[in-house]
């Protein structure tokens, strides 16, 4: 399983041949600007909630592959209805994909389309794949619902909002980490404006006091579990 940092919280991951885009929100990011969404691909793209900063390039990336949007069921059918391939979920919900099973679970945030209308409530999804397992928390504070999910699923990677503010910041994310016990993480949500800009090192710091691997990719770097 590869796992590429595309900025924000943008993520591409590779399972076997197939090509999956978490949250893409990469043309409007001038951090990511040496990334060009019509070169990526896509066979699904995976949608934590709806606002702007999550979805923002799904419909040029989705219409150009062809790839199948999962998300909640108003997400999911508000791009059905654009004549985009897609597959709803709803929380606590699994599906068996070609790439592994998908769990969307519970998160804590807002979730409403870039015009104000309903977006479905947030969520994240634990995908067990390839003999891997991960956690995309999405935008999320920390809730006591993590603890659900270690009890089904051995995590080789979590992956967790840091930048505050607007989601969780680092000392939640290590009681996050703990939650769903697994000591490797990667961080996103972070930098890509004021309001959520961090100090790399004292994050990676503060994770290695409690015996933790904080990891902050570049734009464009990728990790391989």
């Amino acid at each position: 399983m590869k796992i590429t940092f595309y900025g924000h919280a943008s993520l591409g991951i590779e399972v076997n041949d197939v090509h999956i885009l978490v949250d893409p929100f990469i043309s409007a990011n001038e951090k990511a600007s040496h990334i060009n969404i019509n070169a990526l691909q896509a066979d699904y793209i995976l949608l934590t909630h709806a606002h702007q900063d999550h979805i923002l390039d799904v419909e040029a990336i989705a219409k150009r592959t062809n790839a199948v949007i999962v998300s909640n069921y108003e997400i999911a059918s508000h791009f059905g209805n654009k004549g985009l391939e897609y597959h709803p979920m709803n929380h606590g919900g699994n599906w068996d994909f070609e790439f592994g099973n998908v769990k969307y679970v519970n998160a804590i945030h807002t979730s409403s389309f870039p015009d104000g209308s309903y977006g479905g409530q947030p969520g994240g999804f634990v995908i067990e794949g390839e003999r891997k397992n991960i956690y995309i928390a999405g935008d999320t504070a920390l809730t006591m619902d993590m603890k659900l999910i270690p009890m089904q699923t051995n995590l080789d990677l979590a992956i967790l909002p840091i930048g505050d503010n607007f989601t969780m910041g680092i000392d939640d994310a290590i009681l996050a980490s703990d939650f769903v016990q697994c000591d490797k993480v990667l961080g996103y949500h972070f930098d890509t404006f004021g309001y959520i800009e961090i100090d790399h090192e004292e994050a990676k710091r503060k994770f290695f006091d409690k015996n933790k691997d904080l990891m902050l990719l570049e734009i464009g770097e990728s990790l391989e579990l």
